[in-house]
């Protein structure tokens, strides 16, 4: 038998409201609630910003550094900064030339105990500011004669939700957990005698989708060796 030979489903907005209110076991073209449920998908996108990370908003950005400039702002979608090192050209002018040096990521306390924040050299450490647009911080202050990129991974935040037409900024294999939130979200305020079951089926879908989403490499164990006393 014939297959499609597509691999494109993807569901729009008002078609993952129609699927969450339908396993609350209701129907609605209520204006209203259909802008009651894109503001519950909304904040179902922010709270999965507090359950890790997820790899298809992982993003390699560039900041061209100034000399004796220490503290550069990230884009305004930014959640927080992952990685980040130093190089001697940008992304456009990677080539064999090209030398990175990876940074350090040092906590607040780190930061806030070196004596000469802004003495100038080549950067070691970096500190990230986790304000509403987290801002970068380097140690040493660059001196922009070898190392001119500061290059860094960011997790950026979950696009919203916008006109019932998008379809979600969000990977395939989320889908199933995203229709499984949302109508847990819904059930809260339009079916109550749902929330368990809802809210156990959303856990479970996330759960799926969260362990898929990780980065598969090769590991590596080796046995921990012990040395007796002698007694």
């Amino acid at each position: 038998m014939a297959t499609s030979g597509t691999t494109t489903f993807d569901l729009q907005i008002d078609a993952i409201i129609e699927e969450a209110y339908e396993r609350c076991g209701i129907r609605t073209n209520s204006g209203y609630d259909l802008r009651s449920a894109r503001r519950s998908l909304n904040l179902l996108f922010a709270e999965w910003g507090n359950r890790g990370i997820h790899l298809w908003k992982v993003q390699l950005n560039e900041q061209l550094l100034t000399a004796g400039t220490a503290t550069y702002n990230t884009p305004t979608d930014v959640n927080d900064v992952l990685e980040a090192y130093i190089s001697s050209s940008s992304t456009a002018g990677n080539s064999s030339s090209t030398n990175d040096i990876a940074l350090t990521k040092i906590d607040r306390s780190a930061y806030s105990a070196l004596p000469n924040k802004y003495a100038t050299g080549q950067p070691s450490q970096y500190y990230v500011n986790r304000q509403t647009t987290p801002q970068i911080s380097l140690y040493l202050a660059p001196d922009a004669s070898t190392y001119t990129y500061l290059k860094y991974y960011t997790i950026n935040r979950i696009e919203d939700a916008g006109a019932y037409t998008n379809t979600a900024d969000v990977a395939y294999r989320f889908l199933p957990c995203m229709c499984a939130g949302l109508a847990y979200y819904l059930s809260q305020k339009k079916a109550p005698d749902r929330i368990q079951i809802l809210k156990q089926l959303y856990e479970d879908e996330l759960l799926r989708a969260l362990n898929e989403d990780g980065s598969r490499s090769s590991v590596y164990i080796s046995p921990q060796t012990y040395f007796g006393d002698g007694v």
